[in-house]
Order: structure tokens, then sequence, then C-alpha cells
């Protein structure tokens, strides 16, 4: 695909990264040479320096023959015009980042469309979502609900007390009884390895499963640690993801949200009527101390700093906060981040790159997550008549080395895939795959 991207920003450069390594055509813009620069040094990119609210640089990046135009600026409304624009020169799609929940309300989203922008995708709130959803499934550090709820995606690191602990993985067995669930994934040593026949599950593996509804909580109990009904949580940082979580919790469980600015801290506590508000510096360990932190069921930190996030998380861990969430921004560092025993990291890069990336897909791709703790994404297929999926088993389709199918609904039924299952049209197939592989495997469903 040909696609232009406004906004060299961390946003714009990770997408262009990201794209331009599954071998799509990518023109990047922005005002700032220095940005650009840094982008074309790290990327096969086409760089054009200029405004992309303009006609004259969007028609200079060649946006009226391109399949997709990002807009990530760093203003919304640079946002919707460039993507406005584009549409109107003829990009065949155009989508662009907002921070504003109001324009994805049902009523309005229909004046978008009608303006040319066929999808506005806000980072904040979907990054909020699922720090939310990981609230109600505290053993786990990811969590990912297909097909409405019919499969989910499990992912959770291997305790001590782990019964899975030097268990060969199952799912490779040719009588096999049906299984509930199966690991599609492990990440050891910072490497991620799509499992085969003989693979054996390691203390400390962080561990990918996809399993059926009437399982996850079997699932979880698997890991070693036990689920947390959480009752008093913490969140540091008025960002908009934090005013988004304690906006949507505060009416069930006790918050507390702590920003050193004083303003802001005023500011929320007009708008959150039920979450207490603290003024203080969340790397005050003293302070945060004397504010009940290690009373705390969960810990949520989302400042604009990941340095922050960190610091705060770990001190939130050695208090005895069973549950920490820390956002971090840094792609750098998430893997020291995870190292330090933070339970889950949230990152609004991976999150904008799950939604981005279905648009790049030639198949009918119904979901995609980026994965956080793993190069793979998981990808939710719908399966065309006659595709090459219909023609023989699992294990005789010829799939790549490092893809593996975890689940398919049929309806109303639900099967864990294992190598002899015959997949039918219309199934909806969950795919766990590495990147090299991502760009292929639409192929087989198609």
């Amino acid at each position: 695909m040909k696609i232009v991207i406004a906004g060299a920003g961390e946003m714009g450069s990770h997408l262009a990264r990201m794209l331009s390594g599954n071998g799509h055509d990518i023109t990047i813009i922005d005002a700032d040479q220095k940005l650009l620069a840094e982008v074309g040094s790290l990327a096969d990119v086409l760089t054009v320096e200029g405004d992309s609210t303009t006609f004259a640089v969007l028609r200079r990046a060649a946006v009226r023959r391109c399949d997709l135009f990002i807009a990530v600026n760093h203003e919304e409304t640079d946002n919707i015009v460039a993507a406005t624009l584009a549409k109107r020169l003829g990009a065949k799609k155009s989508i662009a980042r907002i921070d504003n929940n109001e324009y994805l309300e049902p009523d309005n989203k229909e004046l978008f469309i009608d303006m040319g922008i066929d999808y506005l995708f806000y980072p904040e709130k979907v990054a909020a979502r699922e720090v939310i959803n990981l609230l109600g499934h505290t053993s786990t550090t990811e969590y990912v609900d297909f097909s409405s709820g019919k499969l989910s995606l499990a992912v959770f690191r291997l305790e001590p007390a782990s019964p899975l602990v030097g268990e060969a993985l199952s799912g490779f067995g040719e009588g096999q009884e049906a299984l509930s669930y199966r690991t599609v994934a492990i990440t050891r040593g910072g490497e991620t390895i799509i499992p085969r026949l003989g693979e054996r599950y390691l203390e400390g593996d962080v561990i990918y499963v996809i399993a059926r509804q009437d399982a996850v909580h079997d699932v979880m109990e698997l890991s070693g640690r036990s689920n947390i009904d959480v009752r008093n949580m913490m969140i540091l940082g008025g960002s908009r993801i934090g005013i988004r979580i304690a906006t949507e919790l505060q009416d069930e469980i006790n918050i507390k949200l702590v920003d050193y600015n004083a303003e802001k801290a005023y500011r929320l506590a007009e708008t959150l009527d039920k979450t207490l508000i603290i003024n203080e510096d969340g790397r005050n360990t003293e302070a945060m101390m004397e504010e009940g932190l290690s009373n705390m069921d969960a810990f949520v930190a989302v400042t604009g700093r990941s340095e922050t996030n960190i610091l705060a998380a770990m001190l939130a861990k050695r208090m005895g906060v069973k549950k920490v969430i820390a956002e971090v921004e840094n792609l750098n560092y998430i893997n020291l981040a995870e190292s330090i025993g933070i339970d889950t990291i949230i990152n609004k890069k991976l999150v904008t790159a799950s939604n981005i990336f279905r648009f790049t897909m030639s198949t009918d791709v119904q979901a995609i997550k980026c994965l956080t703790g793993s190069d793979a994404e998981v990808l939710e297929f719908i399966v065309k008549p006659n595709s090459p999926a219909t023609k023989a088993p699992i294990k005789d389709l010829g799939l790549p080395e490092d893809a593996i199918i975890g689940g398919i609904v049929r309806g109303d039924k639900v099967f864990i895939a294992v190598d002899n299952t015959q997949i039918s049209a219309y199934d909806r197939v969950v795919l766990f795959a590495m990147p090299a592989s991502v760009g292929k495997v639409g192929y087989y469903f198609n």
C-alpha cells in the first residue's frame, strides 16, 4: 500500500517504522525538519517538509494516489483538517487521531464521515479501557476479548506455584480430546517463541493463552497468582487516561488521584466529585506512604513521563500493592519495566498501531492487537468461502512457522484449534503471528 502519515512525532515515527517494515510505501509529512531527519534515518520512508493542512504540501506528498492517509499531528484540529483535505484530494481511506471523546458519539461520528474521514481514533480512551479491563482480571498482564467475548486472550507470567511449570504444551496430538484453552506463544528471556511439539513451560515464562469463555477462570488460576478484588485504587497523573479511568470507576471503587500540579488538581476536584484528589509529587516516597499507598489493591501510573511512572510503580510494588500498571511510552523502557516486576505496561503507540494496522490488511480483519511484551500480533479473521484455509486441516495448510491458529468461532460453537481442526467458510479465526508473517497470513482466509 501507499501510505501517507501526517506528523513525525513519537506516534508518527513509530507507525512509519512499523509499516515500512511490513513492505508498505511510506511518505511522512511534518513542518519540523529535525523530526523528519530522525524518522528518515530509522525507516525507509520518503519525507515531505511542510504543513499537512495545506493543499500544496498534501499534493507534494501525492495523497491523491495514496491508499491510506493517517493524521497523527500533535494538534487534533490539524488532524481533522488534514484528513478531510486528503480525502477530498483522492486518498482512498483517511483516518485521524483525536483527543475529544465527544467526537466519538454516534451522531457526531456521522458528521466526520460526511466530511470524508473514515475513522477517528482516541488512543487515551482505548488505553483507559484496557486498564479498566485488566483491573477485572488482575492475575493477567494483558487481556483481550475476541468475537464478543466468546474467545479471550489472557497473558500472564508463570509463578513458581503454577501447576504448568515443567509440563508439556498441548494441542499437537492427533486424537486429542477437545481443548478449552491453548498456549499460542511464550516470551522467554526477551524472545517470543511460537510453540511446537515437545515445548515445555518454565518458571518465569510469560505465556499467551487463547481460551473459551467458560475456561477463562480456570486459565487465570494456572498463573500461580490469585485474582484480586480491587476496592481501593490510587492513580498517579491527572492525564486524559487517568481522568477517564477515574470517571468510569469512581462509582464502584474508592479512588485517590495524585497530581503534582496544584491548578490541575483543583480543576479535577471539580469534575471528579467521587474521587479524592491529592496535590502531591508521586516520586515523594514519604508523601505517598502518608496517602496510604501500602493499603491500595491497585496502583496505576499514567503521568506524561515514562521514568516517573516506572519509579512510582516500583515503589508501589515494594509497598505490597498487588496490581501495578504503568504507562510507558518510551518503547526502549518496556523490557526494563517488565523485568523489575511491574505487572502491566500500557503504551499508546501500540494501542494506536493495533487500531491502524487492520486498515493495511487486504483480508477481512475484524480485530488486531499489537502486544506490549512481545513483537507478535493477534488477529481475528472472517474466513471467505473457498479460501485456502477451508481446503485442508490446519496441520496441512502450510502456515508460516511463526504463526499459529488459537481458536475458531462458528456461530454459537467455539473451538480451540489443534493440528487436525478443519476450518469452514464464515468461521471467525483468532491467529497469533510474528511481524514477518502478518502480511502473509491473510492469504489463507481470503
